[in-house]
């Protein structure tokens, strides 16, 4: 059975762009924060590929990257995930490629099978490229021989990139990616921080499926876990409404920039909406130590998962910061 103590921690940041600030500003708060989260004594810190969407920062995922890895000295830099359909994979094995060139046994590379984006924005990503998620498997196996070792035969390289092994995960929200992570016997990170229905399921799959790889002896489970963590229990559900404005606006499809926390949402949204956010935010921590401490190790029980990949979008830096510092101190 997991316990808080034998759990690893971990971090993904969005890049959250505020009502009253700018992306130069959400940028530099990543890096904050990943210095923070280091010297918490955090595992690994990624972040996520998201396109045309005016309140994440985090799109150019590999540069984002390259920026917080010159600022940290230790902690597992990667992406939580790099879209596969809407890139070549030779130009992100490039890309994962220099990074870990330059900053060796740091970078490593989740990959999600979902574009991640309206049609109107995948085709602006992808132009001439026909991408499908269908073409993710063959991709997968593609981008993995690039950043392997050099075959005799090998017509195409990526340089930087070949040989430099860059550890890969995949990451879903369904079960497809499950099984296929099993399969090849890589580590596997289910986006229960926004889509907790089918995680025990996904858990299951990937655990039948999973067969030894040279990469990995065993099944590996990382839990995404939305955190809104503060000394009361009254000041996180207060710091809350902050993350429920935010999926509001993301169902309606509006604004994303982050908006202050409110008193109430009473008003703000209808029944069915706060219904959506709620099944959104499951998964939520949400309140003082105690209770997160609590729910935490229900979750561990539940899933013998491995690992915990906090997501914390808080409206203020210092509130931030401080959430993380309060559940590290359960660890």
């Amino acid at each position: 059975m997991s316990t808080l103590a034998q759990s690893r921690f971990s971090t993904l940041d969005l890049a959250p762009i505020r009502d009253d600030g700018n992306a130069a500003q959400a940028l530099h708060n990543s890096l904050a924060l990943a210095q923070h989260v280091e010297r918490l004594g955090f595992e690994r810190f990624w972040v996520a590929e998201h396109h045309n969407m005016d309140g994440i920062a985090s799109a150019a995922t590999a540069v984002l990257l390259g920026y917080l890895a010159a600022g940290t000295s230790r902690i597992r830099l990667g992406s939580g995930g790099v879209m596969l359909p809407n890139h070549a994979p030779l130009v992100i094995a490039e890309q994962f490629g220099t990074l870990a060139t330059l900053y060796p046994g740091r970078i490593e590379l989740g990959l999600g099978r979902a574009p991640g984006a309206d049609q109107f924005t995948a085709q602006a990503l992808r132009r001439d490229r026909i991408g499908s998620a269908d073409d993710f498997p063959a991709d997968v196996e593609e981008l993995q021989r690039y950043l392997g070792p050099r075959t005799p035969d090998q017509r195409v390289i990526a340089m930087p990139g070949t040989g430099t092994n860059v550890p890969i995960w995949l990451l879903g929200s369904s079960l497809f990616s499950a099984q296929l992570a099993g399969e090849k016997g890589l580590p596997y990170a289910f986006a229960s921080h926004f889509a907790p229905r089918y995680m025990h399921e996904a858990i299951r799959v990937y655990r039948n499926h999973f067969t030894p790889s040279a990469v990995l002896e065993k099944p590996y489970v990382m839990l995404g876990v939305p955190l809104i963590a503060a000394d009361t229990d009254e000041q996180a559900d207060y710091l809350a409404t902050s993350a429920y404005q935010r999926i509001l606006a993301l169902i309606r499809g509006q604004s994303l920039v982050q908006k202050p926390p409110v008193p109430s949402m009473q008003g703000l949204w209808l029944p069915h909406e706060k219904e959506a956010v709620s099944s959104f935010l499951g998964l939520a921590m949400i309140g003082g130590p105690e209770k997160i401490s609590a729910r935490l190790q229900v979750l561990l029980e539940q899933t013998g998962a491995d690992e915990l990949l906090f997501t914390c979008d808080l409206y203020d830096v210092a509130d931030r910061l401080h959430a993380f510092e309060l559940v590290a101190q359960l660890h």
